[in-house]
């Protein structure tokens, strides 16, 4: 076995198999630019090393598989006028679930705890994501006035009935017994036995039967799962409006009255970029949907609502933001579109 640390992230290599682990559990292994840049060198390295046949992924510290990308750097740099600063950590982000998404080897993910944004673009794109009993999903990006990214402009709009809308506009949370009926999580273990997972895939045979070996019963399904019907009727409207007036119209629904009470806590601009993106996504495969979203990035960090977002949710945590514009009917219709339209400036190639 050899092994490779920095403060942030190890790297192992353990017969046939390269394990990376987030190791900054403090900050629930939020991605840093130099975790992914360190990354990003490591998988190619592994990518060209015919000893190694698989790779796992996995965070520290029992809460969080990765909470997302360091979002509350990129705030920093942007309020300082650190203006490619600020891009390169998005375009790094980007590149690295761009390449992930491709990798020739195997990529699984073990998730335990929370596996939000930037943790979902790393670990949602390979054939393998293993799900403990604390797996707790979310994309709640629209709560700080951005969008679902990492790729999963493609990814939501696929979920069976309008559940990846649902999460996507709502940026509500699930759990393993969802996210594996959804195909979000693909296996079940308990996190006790992640050890023995990775003992078995460094013996370099087949990774299904390795896992099978080590499955848990299949958690109870969620809200997700059982409001199934009332998510596609309400999220298949055709317009933000529309799906809070189907909303409003459910009669004694908690379900519906939260879902609604949730949506207008949420950046207008943000819900209504995140609808088109539900809309168009389903074209998309994930190399093309993370282009989308980096358009997206030039559009919203020359705005308002993110910045506000940041300071109410993560900086000075009063949770009021005060997002502009305030209402849905106030949101440009053309502003929506605009967004989407190839930036004036060169875009990566994500290659």
């Amino acid at each position: 076995m050899t092994a490779q640390a920095t403060n942030e992230v190890v790297f192992e290599t353990r017969g046939a198999l390269g394990l990376v682990t987030l190791s900054r559990p403090k900050a629930l292994n939020a991605l840093t630019l130099g975790m992914i840049r360190a990354m990003q060198a490591q998988l190619q390295d592994w990518a060209a090393d015919n000893r190694v046949t698989r790779v796992v992924v996995q965070g520290s510290g029992g809460r969080a598989f990765c909470a997302g990308g360091d979002v509350r750097r990129i705030y920093e740099a942007a309020k300082a006028g650190q203006t490619e600063a600020m891009f390169e950590i998005w375009r790094g982000e980007y590149e690295l679930v761009a390449a992930m998404a491709r990798y020739p080897k195997p990529i699984v993910a073990l998730v335990d705890g929370i596996v939000m944004g930037g943790g979902v673009g790393i670990s949602v794109h390979g054939p393998y994501r293993v799900a403990s009993a604390s797996y707790a999903f979310a994309m709640p990006e629209v709560g700080i006035g951005f969008v679902p990214d990492v790729g999963t402009t493609a990814l939501l709009p696929r979920l069976a009935g309008r559940s990846g809308t649902y999460l996507a506009l709502t940026g509500s949370k699930i759990g393993a017994g969802d996210a594996l009926a959804l195909g979000l999580a693909t296996h079940a273990a308990r996190a006790t036995d992640f050890p023995a997972i990775l003992d078995a895939l460094a013996e370099g045979g087949p990774i299904e039967p390795a896992l099978a070996a080590h499955a848990a019963p299949p958690p109870p399904t969620g809200p997700v799962i059982r409001e199934a019907a009332l998510i596609e009727a309400c999220f298949s409207a055709k317009s933000v409006p529309a799906i809070l007036a189907r909303l409003d119209a459910v009669q004694g629904s908690a379900f519906a009255a939260e879902a609604a009470r949730t949506l207008r806590s949420r950046s207008p601009t943000s819900l209504c970029l995140a609808f088109e993106q539900m809309r168009r996504g389903a074209d998309l495969d994930v190399i093309a949907a993370i282009r989308t979203e980096y358009r997206l990035v030039t559009h919203i960090m020359r705005g308002h609502d993110f910045y506000e977002g940041v300071r109410a949710v993560l900086v000075e945590k009063d949770n009021r933001p005060a997002w502009q514009p305030a209402t849905l009917d106030a949101v440009d219709p053309d502003a929506i579109r605009e967004a989407f339209e190839p930036p004036e400036e060169p875009e990566p190639s994500f290659i």
